[in-house]
């Protein structure tokens, strides 16, 4: 399995830019804990009991439910007796072997026996698998109860080895190398592809005590452990049906009971049961940061499938995983090569959804102009094209977008067309859509791809673009993209509309909209205190960020300070972890704490400017402005194209009273970004400070000529040029000062003395 991003981290390293030990994942990866795989083993109940009262229909509490870790003698095999033909369809299923013994994998003898000498692992030690098709994993145990994938998997249809990172190296001691951190089984993996699975991590120790039910995910998993009279013949001669799992009738229960590993997200709590709420355990990843998703919400990175789901228009209707899906085969329930399974709703006339709308209906051979039975005939061909992961593993898009060409000329977003025709120019597809297609093309997709993009560029236009979009968007989860995408806009020119949207949001049904609302409004300190009532949030997503912006305030026996720590303790494996409770820290004030904590996430991610970056902010915060400067340049060497990173260096070089690495920094930031015009303002007034005044004013003018508007730039050059004694020069920039200010401080005196 291919390690991935946490929301919460931002520039991350190679390793980090792709995972966190925050996400959930259903690939490939490792198996934790004692060599002894054949008993199972027990959960252990951390924070949690094992049982817990659910509440009926009427709000009355009921039987206990067990939880899964707790249910260790509920094997699947205990399933078996009473369920055989459901048994038979899951056991060779991609969830019956996620993860398995060494010797329940048939080819595993023979493989490892050609396993490359010189990768850095012996296959005597591989005692578990991790994987099924395209390909598995030997999972290779490490000290500290470690578990970690081989970057080296084996295709058992090819037979032959491969990395799954393909020609990139990656190298010991980088976070995302197979032996780090990024790829840790026990942290990274196992929740999904285990049953009942604790982490049982000791941040003391930084060792890891794991346990649990099963190997693969079995049945209880996805359906919960069962009540002491389940199967038991009732007075009418039929078998109990459980009260609780598999939530006959509530198929957004059912489908949220997948999300936890089908989606790319960072978990709140370690204890997700089935039936309850995804938002209450989890923060789905949406498209607002660059490199993840596309533009249009296509998955880039390995996203897995509950995004796409929740930003398409079907997922808005009600269209759940299991109306495509068997669950206990994995299987499409209907044929996708003839249509049979999209058709299903979307034959004429067709099928009203649960939301109440209509889907639309559709004549495949006149809606594709392919012919029946070719590939270009297939739905699944155009609306869901495949990306592939890992060097061997295509995976589906569920967005249900339509393919766009325009985007890809625009954007670099890839359409179906030229995915099946290569051999054809982007300029070709364009022209085919628009004639096939006409103003259909210009749709909200192509509108919200376009301000999603203007966003994650930078661009001015971004904030009207968004906020456009948010007036009509009904999707609550691109609602909360447009707003998590507008909170750094909030302090610029739309910064009113913003907040006024933000705040009506706060009222939202759908609680992903409800937090972003709060990331908005909690991120600055003239609205931070709206979000105090979402502290009683019924969800633990929005009570958690309400949490986050009033952390500093929050008393220490309060429930929402108990319930973030909790959330802060839960990847302290991770940097990222380190990273998050070392942000709070400093939150509250507590710097000296703080900087330990991201000095211990950058050890451990030595290749992350983000964590660097985090790291100099508390040093600079803490009166160290040289050891901040240094961490600065280090961020910004890792990062060889930006140039505000080596911005932030050369300020904190020039604190510590280091004028030669401040000069060194501000060239890197102009020679990377010949617009920061700061940088160019910055370099300027170093260069007037030690005398060079030629540069100084040459640097002075770049920086006017990139930002007209900032009255700083020509006020700083006027002074230069009296310097110089070009007096003409001075009263010109004195006067364009005046022009743009005419109180600002000092311009009337400079202008008086250049006219002297």
């Amino acid at each position: 399995m291919r390690a991935r991003a946490s929301a919460w981290i931002r520039g991350v390293s190679r390793g980090a830019a792709r995972a966190s030990g925050l996400l959930v994942a259903l690939g490939a990866l490792l198996g934790c804990a004692p060599r002894d795989t054949a008993a199972p083993r027990q959960s252990a109940a951390a924070t949690t009991s094992s049982t817990e009262r659910v509440p009926n229909s009427s709000g009355a509490a009921e039987s206990p439910r067990q939880r899964i870790a707790a249910a260790t003698t509920q094997t699947s095999a205990s399933c078996l007796e009473c369920h055989r033909e459901i048994h038979a369809g899951w056991a060779d299923s991609a969830h019956a072997l996620a993860n398995r013994p060494r010797a329940a994998v048939p080819d595993a003898e023979g493989a490892l026996a050609t396993f490359p000498t010189d990768a850095g692992a012996a296959p005597a030690t591989v005692d578990l698998i991790l994987g099924h098709l395209p390909a598995w994993q030997p999972l290779v145990p490490r000290p500290g109860g470690r578990w970690q994938p081989h970057e080296l998997a084996y295709d058992p249809v090819r037979k032959d080895w491969f990395s799954i990172f393909g020609d990139e190296r990656r190298h010991e001691g980088e976070w995302g190398h197979w032996t780090g951190r990024g790829m840790n089984w026990n942290s990274m993996c196992a929740h999904c592809h285990m049953t009942g699975f604790t982490k049982g991590y000791d941040a003391a120790t930084d060792t890891f005590h794991s346990k649990w039910v099963e190997h693969g995910v079995g049945c209880i998993q996805c359906h919960g452990p069962t009540g002491p009279d389940h199967g038991r013949p009732s007075a009418a001669g039929t078998a109990t049906a459980s009260a609780h799992a598999p939530f006959h009738g509530d198929r957004g229960l059912m489908m949220q009971t997948c999300a936890p590993c089908h989606a790319r997200n960072e978990p709140l709590t370690a204890d997700f049961q089935p039936g309850d709420s995804y938002h209450d355990h989890f923060r789905v990843t949406l498209p607002v940061e660059p490199g993840i998703f596309h533009p249009d919400g296509q998955q880039r990175d390995e996203d897995f499938n509950w995004t796409s789901v929740l930003l398409s228009r079907m997922g808005h209707a009600g269209v759940t995983c299991l109306d495509c899906h068997d669950p206990h085969t994995n299987r499409p329930i209907l044929p996708v090569e003839n249509n049979a399974l999209c058709l299903q709703c979307h034959a004429p006339p067709g099928r009203v959804q649960p939301n109440g709308t209509r889907a639309v209906p559709i004549d495949p051979t006149a809606h594709s102009r392919h012919a029946a039975g070719s590939v270009g005939n297939q739905c699944v061909s155009c609306h869901m094209p495949t990306t592939t992961y890992m060097q061997r593993s295509p995976r589906h898009d569920h967005g249900w977008l339509k393919p766009d060409p325009l985007l890809t000329k625009e954007l670099g977003i890839p359409n179906a067309c030229n995915g099946c025709h290569t051999d054809r120019p982007v300029e070709w597809a364009i022209a085919q859509t628009d004639a096939w297609y006409g103003e259909k093309m210009e749709s909200r997709q192509r509108a919200r791809a376009r301000a999603v993009a203007a966003a994650q560029a930078g661009r001015p236009e971004a904030a009207g673009r968004l906020l456009d979009i948010l007036a009509v968007e009904d999707v609550p989860a691109w609602r909360a993209t447009c707003l998590q995408l507008l909170a750094p806009l909030a302090s610029g020119a739309e910064g009113t509309r913003i907040v006024a949207a933000a705040e009506a949001s706060l009222a939202a049904k759908d609680p992903l909209e409800r937090a972003a609302a709060v990331q908005v409004l909690g991120a600055m300190d003239t609205t931070r205190e709206r979000v105090r009532p979402l502290l009683a949030d019924p969800t633990r997503l929005v009570r958690l960020d309400a949490a986050w912006a009033l952390s500093a305030e929050l008393p220490a026996e309060s429930a929402a300070r108990a319930e973030l720590d909790a959330y802060l303790r839960l990847s302290l494996e991770q940097p990222s972890g380190r990273l998050r409770l070392g942000q709070d820290l400093a939150n509250r004030g507590r710097l000296v704490e703080a900087e330990q904590e991201m000095r211990r996430a950058t050890e451990w991610d030595p290749y992350s400017a983000g964590l660097h970056e985090a790291h100099a902010f508390v040093l600079s915060a803490m009166g160290r402005p040289l050891q901040a400067a240094a961490k600065f340049y280090r961020a910004a060497q890792q990062r060889p194209g930006d140039g505000t990173a080596a911005l932030r260096a050369a300020l904190a070089y020039a604190e510590a009273g280091r004028p030669a690495e401040a000069e060194t920094s501000l060239r890197m930031a102009v020679e990377r970004e010949p617009s920061l015009h700061r940088a160019w303002y910055n370099l300027g007034l170093l260069l007037a400070q030690s005398q060079r005044l030629p540069e100084a004013a040459e640097a002075l003018a770049r920086a006017e000529q990139v930002a007209p508007r900032e009255a700083d730039y020509p006020y700083a050059l006027a002074t230069v040029r009296l310097r110089q004694g070009d007096r003409a020069a001075a009263v010109a920039a004195a006067e364009r000062v005046l022009a743009l200010d005419p109180a600002y401080p000092g311009a009337r005196d400079v202008l008086q003395a250049a006219r002297r």
